[in-house]
């Protein structure tokens, strides 16, 4: 008497990928709608804006709403005290953050736990508790309405996630080759900077990015630190964009939008194939 073999049961295989998909599928749509919905929406002209019929695809596109943007708003500037106050912030952070993370990844004393402990509870606060002390400290310091102030404190906001992030990748990093290259030799900072920084250099890319597009993206200590008009950074100026009676301009409103946008997107697509690079590189190494 003969057995036939038994299939493999493949049901739950494909419940499994049909549920990974459908996740992902949602994902692409709510990130993607208001991406689209923003793009549409900055080429319009205003006789569709106003329609009770709106399109995904604008019948009559124009860049006159980019115009108007640029008219109305000192975009540039703007831009430029963003990309100034996120790239200095972000590359402050990161070099105050990378030499603590080491060290607190390989220590495990007391320090180390209440470290840990203070990353964790400082992300806790939210911006309106701490707004008040921060502006009468700045004040005191002569750092309202300066860009010097509003980087310190991006520098600041931003350090125990960048310092969390990083303590993760050195924690990755077996020590056993750090340990190999004593063994050979090396001294600590040879070993520091030929063999840890290279696996480290994707989690600093990656951290520097998020604290680059946080720093980008941030509104509301920089619209109550600064009050010069020429010192505002994009995010601010985006709410001067009024039209009659106090209402949103929708049309500039969307392009300068857009614009802000950019950037991080362009970026991160810049970026996002080395930091994948490195990872299978540091993996392969260790």
């Amino acid at each position: 008497m003969t057995t036939r073999p038994r299939r493999p049961n493949t049901a739950p295989t494909a419940r499994r990928t049909a549920t990974r998909t459908g996740r992902y599928a949602a994902l692409v749509a709510y990130l993607a709608f208001p991406f689209l919905w923003l793009i549409s929406t900055a080429f319009k002209p205003p006789r569709e804006l106003g329609s009770i019929h709106p399109t995904w695809i604008p019948e009559a596109p124009t860049l006159e709403n980019f115009r108007q943007a640029f008219t109305q708003q000192p975009l540039l500037t703007a831009a430029g005290n963003s990309l100034l106050a996120a790239a200095l912030s972000a590359l402050i952070a990161i070099v105050l953050a990378t030499p603590m993370a080491y060290v607190l990844a390989r220590s495990r004393s007391r320090l180390s736990r209440a470290a840990t402990g203070w990353v964790v509870i400082s992300q806790a606060f939210p911006l309106v508790l701490v707004i008040i002390p921060l502006f009468l400290i700045l004040k005191g310091l002569q750092l309202v309405d300066s860009r010097i102030g509003l980087i310190t404190v991006y520098v600041v906001w931003s350090l125990p996630f960048a310092l969390w992030m990083l303590t993760g990748y050195v924690r990755a990093v077996p020590p056993e080759l750090e340990e190999a290259a004593a063994v050979d030799g090396a001294g600590r900072l040879r070993t520091l900077v030929s063999v840890t920084a290279p696996l480290l250099a994707p989690g600093i890319v990656a951290t520097a990015l998020f604290a680059f597009i946080t720093a980008w993206n941030e509104f509301f200590f920089a619209l109550v630190l600064l009050k010069s008009p020429g010192k505002q950074t994009l995010p601010v100026v985006l709410t001067h964009f009024l039209g009659a009676e106090g209402a949103a301009d929708l049309g500039p409103l969307a392009a300068a939008a857009l614009l802000a946008t950019l950037p991080s997107l362009l970026l991160f697509a810049v970026i996002q194939r080395r930091i994948t690079g490195g990872m299978l590189a540091g993996a392969v190494k260790s």
